[in-house]
């Protein structure tokens, strides 16, 4: 069950830093991580070993920098960053992957599913960066990303911010950077949404959280860089040693 009640911000628990509930997810049966700002911590980096089964030097990563294209904030250096797993991407590209490949979706329409998708079997995890998550989500739709989830049951998708966000129902108007997007729905394929970055920034404060989440009107969740949502067969876990909240 979950400790907090609905709009009451609640510390991880310090003993075991989890909190399990039972939801419906949708569509894509692959492991999801999703987090607000990458592998944090050791509660967090602890559940990524448990859906990796192995240890994380022993495992191939993909990691996919599409959404940062979609937002204003980011851009070459901020991509180069993360494919280079500067000092700032040590949560998610610089953990210590036995190899780290990048798999840009805009490219993938260009060049065929018979050269990508070999790619994508043979990782072992998806590392998917924030940005905007409707331009991340055109991206996943138009390359056939989206389309080849259900077929990976083994993979382990790891969200940064948007990319944890793409894989929710809706985003909010309030996250929605992209000026191409139509409106802030995303793939939903699991049937909360998630406010991140929760007193990270002065704009991400739980007022903040509060207002958009009466505008979406369905279950969400606000996280904060240390918190994390596991996702594994209908099975959702909060895995913190931070500050997070439920709503709906």
């Amino acid at each position: 069950m979950l400790t907090g009640s609905v709009g009451e911000f609640q510390p991880g628990p310090a003993s075991s830093g989890t909190s399990t509930i039972c939801a419906r997810t949708l569509g894509a049966r692959l492991k999801l991580l999703l987090t607000s700002g990458g592998v944090t911590n050791t509660s967090i980096h602890s559940a990524l070993v448990q859906l990796l089964n192995k240890p994380i030097a022993q495992c191939h990563a993909l990691v996919v920098p599409t959404a940062q294209w979609g937002h204003p904030m980011c851009g070459p250096a901020s991509v180069r960053g993360l494919l280079a797993a500067e000092p700032d991407s040590r949560h998610l590209s610089g953990l210590g992957w036995a190899s780290l490949g990048v798999l840009e979706l805009t490219a993938l329409p260009t060049i065929g599913a018979a050269r990508w998708v070999p790619w994508l079997r043979e990782a072992d995890v998806l590392l998917v960066d924030g940005g905007d998550a409707t331009y991340l989500c055109h991206w996943m739709r138009e390359s056939g990303l989206a389309d080849l989830l259900p077929s990976l049951p083994d993979t382990v998708w790891v969200g940064v911010s948007a990319g944890s966000m793409v894989m929710t129902p809706r985003v909010g108007e309030y996250f929605v950077e992209w000026p191409s997007a139509p409106d802030d729905r995303t793939l939903g394929v699991v049937d909360f949404s998630i406010f991140p970055h929760l007193n990270a920034f002065p704009t991400n404060t739980p007022a903040h959280a509060d207002r958009w989440a009466a505008d979406l009107g369905g279950p969400a969740y606000a996280i904060d860089e240390q918190t994390a949502i596991k996702v594994v067969d209908g099975s959702v876990e909060v895995v913190s040693e931070g500050q997070w909240t439920k709503f709906g």
